[in-house]
This record gives C-alpha cells, sequence and structure tokens, in this order.
C-alpha cells in the first residue's frame, strides 16, 4: 500500500486563503538562531523532503526587538527573495511568523514595552506600559511587515498572537491590566490584535496573500487564558483570517511551550476540542505529534486540517516523503527530550538535535552520508548502544563490511536502560530505529561477546571504533569529596540507579528512601520516578541547587518532571552532599560548612558519574594496522547527544 493510500487525508491537498497546500504535514514557527545560508538550507531540507507548507521563526516587526533577520527595514527583501525561491523550487508553501516580543524580550530601559508593567516570569524585568502612539507605532511596523513579506516572495503571514508575547499580553486578563481602550473589557483586550489584522489586510492589499493568527489554546498562566476564552477570541478573529493556529502554553509554564516526552501523545488536542468547533477556517494543531500516522487520525476525525510536526521533522526531515513511498520504518524517530533542539536554542547556541547530527547544519553535512568509501574496510564496533549503532549504520551506508560486539545481552546500551524507567520509554525508539537499520544494512552483530586485544587480532579488522560505555561504580564516590568514599555505601540497603531499573542486582524498596544526584541528570529523576511509582516517601538529594541541574535549560526539559516529582511523596534538597550512610538513614552537608543534616532512610540509591570502560583501549597496541576510534560516554563525556554524533561523524570519517 503506497502512502497517499494509507494516508488520504494526509495527502490530500487544502486551499488556505490564496494559497495551496500540497499535504496536510506543515512547520510551524520555531526558533533556530540561524542566519543567511544556514537558514535557507535548513528550511530547504524540510522543503525537499515534502513538507506542505513551511513558518519562519518569530521575527521581531520593530527594530527594538531583536530578531534573526531585519524584518523592520527594506534590508530584509534580498534574503526573503532568495529564501521563497528556493523553498518553492519544492511545491512548499512558505510563510513568516511576525510578532513583538513584549516582556519577554527583557530588554532594560525605555525599549522594553508591554500591555502592563508585569515582569515576564522567566526574565524578571518590569516593562514599561505602552502609550496608544507606541501600540500605534508597533501596529503600523506589522503592517510594514507583512508588506515585506509580500514583497520578497513569501506567500503568507503567521501573525503571532500567543506564547506570552506582546499581542498575547493584550488579549490575557492576567497580563493586560490597562484602564484605556485597550485593557479591562473583553473586547477592549481584543482591540490589539483586530487592529493588527486590519493594519495587515490594508498594507498587503492582495486577496491572494494568505494571513493567519496563532492563538493559545491555553497559556497556564495563572488567571490567564483558558480555551473557552480563547474560543470566544477565535470566533471573532475567524472571519479576519485565512486560518487559525493553536499552540499551548507561556513562560508561566514554558515546558508547555514545547512539550517533552513527560507529557502524552497529542497532549494539546483536548484543549483544541472547544476552539474548533467555534472556526471555520482551516486549523493547524501542535504538540507530540510524532507520527503521520497520528496526524491522519487527527485529519480523518476532523479535530484539525493541518498538523504541524516541528520536532519530527528535525529529526528526520524526509518524513513526509518516505511515508509517501510507504518507508515509514525508515523515518529516524523524536524522542522527546527537548535536550539537543530548544534545550540548546534556549541555552544561547542554535537549534540543533539529539538523533540528527545534520540538523541545522545542512549547509556542512547531509542529513545521510552523500559518498561510499572508496575502499571499503573491515570495521569492527565494539559496543552496541546508541554510539556503537550508529556508527555501524553509517559505515555500513558507506559501503564497510561492519562487525557489531556487543558484552551484554541485548543492543541499546544505557538508552535501552533508562527506557525502562517510568515516563522514558520514548528514548528507546532511537535505538529500535538503529537495530532495525543495521539488520537491514547487513550488519554482523555478535551478542555476549566480550573483546579483548587476542579477539581483535583474531578478527584482523581495518577500523576498530569502541564505544564499550561506561559502568556503575560501586566505591563510593563523589565529586565533592573525590578522595574519600562515601562511609556506608557498601552496606545491603544501598544501590545504583541502573537495578532499580533491572539491570544488574534486585532492588529491594522500603521507606523512606533517599536518591543522592552527583551527575545532575535525568537518572536521578527517573530513580525518584521508579521509587514513588513503588509508593514510599523520597528525598533527592542534589549537589546541585535544582532537580536536574546539569541538563540544558531546565524550564523546557526538566520542568515537567520537576511538577510531577512534586505532586507525590517528596522533597528535594539542593546543595548538598553525602556525608554517610548507616543502617537507619544518611548524613548530608554543604561543602565547607559545618552543618550537618540527618534524613531517615531505609533504601538509599547512589547515582554518580560511571566508570569508562576503558580496558580495551588501553590494552590495543596503536602499532598494529587497524586505527582505533573512542567514541560515545567511554570518551568520558556522556549522553545520548554526544553518542549519536559522534557514532556518525566516525562512521562518515572511515
Amino acid at each position: 500500500m503506497t502512502g497517499q493510500e494509507r494516508y488520504p487525508h494526509v495527502f490530500s491537498p487544502l486551499a488556505v486563503g490564496g494559497a495551496t497546500i500540497p499535504n496536510r504535514i506543515v512547520r510551524s514557527a520555531h526558533g533556530t538562531l540561524l542566519t543567511g545560508e544556514a537558514a535557507i538550507a535548513y528550511h530547504e531540507a524540510r522543503a525537499a523532503g515534502g513538507v506542505g507548507m513551511i513558518t519562519l521563526e518569530a521575527t521581531g516587526v520593530h527594530r527594538r526587538v531583536a530578531s534573526q533577520v531585519p524584518l523592520w527595514s527594506d534590508d530584509v527583501l534580498p534574503y526573503y527573495r532568495e529564501i521563497s525561491s528556493r523553498i518553492h523550487a519544492h511545491g512548499t508553501v512558505l510563510f513568516q511568523q511576525i510578532y513583538h516580543a513584549g516582556a519577554s524580550y527583557g530588554a532594560r530601559g525605555p525599549d522594553n514595552w508591554g500591555a502592563s508593567a508585569i515582569p515576564n516570569f522567566q526574565q524578571g524585568v518590569v516593562p514599561f506600559a505602552m502609550t496608544k502612539a507606541q501600540i500605534d507605532e508597533v501596529i503600523d511596523a506589522f503592517a510594514q511587515a507583512a508588506r515585506r513579506c509580500r514583497d520578497g516572495g513569501l506567500d503568507g503571514v503567521d501573525i503571532h498572537a500567543s506564547s506570552g508575547y506582546l499581542i498575547h499580553e493584550f488579549l490575557s486578563p492576567a497580563l493586560n491590566q490597562r484602564d484605556d481602550g485597550y485593557g479591562g473589557s473583553f473586547d477592549n483586550r481584543l482591540r490589539f490584535l483586530l487592529e493588527v489584522i486590519a493594519a495587515v489586510r490594508d498594507a498587503v492589499n492582495d486577496p491572494g496573500f494568505v494571513v493567519g493568527v496563532r492563538l493559545p489554546n491555553e497559556d497556564f498562566t495563572p488567571g490567564g487564558l483558558t480555551p473557552s476564552v480563547v474560543a470566544e477570541i477565535a470566533a471573532r478573529v475567524d472571519p479576519l483570517v485565512d486560518y487559525i493556529s493553536l499552540h499551548m502554553g507561556s513562560y508561566w509554564r514554558f515546558h508547555t511551550l514545547i512539550a517533552p516526552a513527560d507529557d502524552p501523545l497529542g497532549v494539546e488536542m483536548a484543549s483544541n476540542a472547544p476552539i474548533k468547533r467555534r472556526v471555520t477556517k482551516p486549523l493547524i494543531v501542535v504538540g507530540r505529534i510524532n507520527t503521520v500516522d497520528h496526524a491522519e487520525a487527527i485529519i480523518r476525525a476532523g479535530e484539525a486540517e493541518m498538523v504541524s510536526m516541528v520536532r519530527a521533522l528535525l529529526a528526520d526531515p524526509e518524513l513526509v516523503n518516505k511515508a509517501r513511498r510507504g518507508e515509514e520504518h525508515r523515518i529516524r524517530p523524536c524522542i522527546g527530550t527537548n535536550i539537543g533542539c530548544v534545550g540548546q536554542l534556549m541555552s544561547g547556541s542554535p537549534l540543533s538535535c539529539v538523533v540528527n547530527p545534520a540538523a541545522a547544519r545542512e549547509r556542512l553535512i547531509t542529513f545521510e552520508p552523500a559518498d561510499k568509501a572508496a575502499h571499503q574496510k573491515r570495521v569492527l564496533i565494539v559496543g552496541g548502544g546508541p554510539a556503537g549503532l550508529e556508527a555501524a549504520r553509517t559505515a555500513a551506508l558507506r559501503g564497510h563490511e561492519v562487525h557489531l560486539h556487543e558484552a551484554g545481552q541485548r543492543l541499546g546500551g544505557q538508552v535501552a536502560i533508562a527506557a525502562a524507567a517510568p515516563h522514558r520509554a520514548d528514548v528507546g525508539a532511537i535505538v529500535s530505529f538503529l537495530i532495525d537499520e543495521i539488520t537491514n544494512l547487513g550488519v554482523t552483530v555478535r551478542l555476549n561477546s566480550y573483546v579483548d586485544a587476542d579477539l581483535v587480532a583474531e578478527l584482523d579488522p581495518d577500523e576498530v571504533i569502541v564505544a564499550t560505555g561506561t559502568t556503575p561504580r560501586a566505591d563510593g564516590f563523589q565529586v565533592s569529596e573525590p578522595a574519600t568514599p562515601i562511609a556506608g555505601h557498601q552496606l545491603p540497603h544501598v544501590y545504583n540507579a541502573w537495578q532499580l531499573f533491572g539491570h544488574g542486582a534486585p532492588v529491594t524498596i522500603t521507606g523512606p528512601a533517599v536518591v543522592f544526584d552527583d551527575t545532575g541528570s535525568f537518572e536521578a529523576i527517573s530513580a525518584c520516578d521508579v521509587l514513588l511509582k513503588a509508593g514510599v516517601h523520597v528525598t533527592l538529594v542534589s549537589r546541585f541547587e535544582a532537580i536536574g541541574g546539569s541538563v540544558p535549560f531546565p524550564p523546557v526539559t526538566v520542568e515537567a518532571a520537576r511538577e510531577r516529582l512534586m505532586s507525590g511523596n517528596f522533597d528535594f534538597v539542593g546543595g548538598h552532599y553525602l556525608r554517610s550512610i548507616d543502617a537507619e538513614g544518611v548524613e548530608i552537608g554543604v561543602l565547607f560548612t559545618p552543618r550537618v543534616r540527618r534524613l531517615a532512610a531505609a533504601t538509599v540509591i547512589i547515582v554518580t558519574f560511571n566508570e569508562p570502560n576503558r580496558e580495551l583501549v588501553t590494552t590495543l597496541d596503536p602499532g598494529n594496522r587497524y586505527q582505533v576510534r573512542v567514541i560515545g560516554d567511554v570518551q568520558g563525556r556522556s549522553g545520548i547527544m554526544n553518542a549519536i554524533h559522534g557514532g556518525a561523524e566516525v562512521g562518515r570519517l572511515i
């Protein structure tokens, strides 16, 4: 069965205003921190991959709001003409999201404009409440920005009235505390948006140019917008626009803007329902919709006309084309950690992706290896975690003879272990994908195969790629006191997190429990999840000041897990180290201070840095004819992103 037959709703065109979108998988706006050719190449890869519509990231209409391109000036026109011609060459429709960031911009001084003098939850800067003259200035800026989009060859604009930005501030009864014609009543709060839409329509003066609006379905700002209120807004806006796009969240609950794997698939659909009933124009929905099958079900049920799959297309830009060809099994899955994409972005780095090393680097490397190896080599990969699997896949794609040996009984390494924890099953999808890939590519796999120097000599490879990972320590090590083992670490009620996840000696869980987090990673969070599920009280003690302290940009990567933990029988103590363990509890303290606290504990879980499995590396003879390369956690830098990117890099290099 072809993709067209399997997904008839997804692969049917849709008229939106004056544009015809060739299929219903669209890519809504999202930040990239890319400019110039890097940005064009990123978007062009998704257009070439078959996506029906692309909306460029939210771009400031006013020169007082920083953005990646100067939308406030005609200087933007050459860039727009270049990107629009290249996107249109693939049959994809191109829109630009236009906005003013409002209080979320966090500017200091008189340039920090907002609906009211209410600081943004993340930025913490009190804005200046806009005057009528400033409101008129920004409305005109929206209009002129839309005109430039038209003149640059784009097909339309997406007016951003969501995510806690300026128009959203005016709409929100929590953030708009004005007492003039733009505040107070529902009609007054709606006035700014209506005037922006009217000004944009007048400026473009082209019925074929698409004007859409993005609204929050629910913003989670206390006292803010709920689905029922937004339904009224949408009903008023519906006759004035060509489509409506819905998106959850605000800075007050940042993780709802980009739902992590903690949230269910299709997490926003319930909030969309009352709004969908009030609109007649095509509706775009988002929110952990990761497969074309899911998108087809949503459209077939009449819950939306278009489905945006931002992170899924980040993970695999060829998603639409693969589905059309009936190759869904070849789609590289998004695993929803948010660490590679928005976690990097909000930490000040350009967009990336945990599972796709080429994401946002398209001008530098192709999604798949573009070349075959000049000389076929026999490649031995030691270790079947994500680094070894990705290296095996990439090397096999390039034509090498690949042999993968894994010391354990199954492939997947630490990712397979992590996927066994509550709320973390999605991370296992990348392992399943890679295993299927290397099977289809004919990689020779040997399980329960411990590799030493003698076996390497026997196998006689041209390349040895060591991806042996790490193993939990059992010596009571912690970073705060590296020379002194934790007293009592050898007691029978003390375990490592892997044991909780079913790897190693079984754990007898009794309460209360203490988890000590030395790494600031998701490992300790998952350990707490297991213990809470077992019904015991849990105290997480961390040397970091916050839960998940080493994870990039916790508001979007860790916050959902923090809410879940805090909703249970749980306490958190940050900024402490583990002084000692005895049969009845633990002593904790703050480094370089005399204070000591005691916590009762019948079960203790120590999450500290693992020991890299470097025995093979140290015993291999560099004088032999083979080249030795080390990738993944065994390097000493842990994490699935480092593992997959490293595996892909070495597979392209050899």
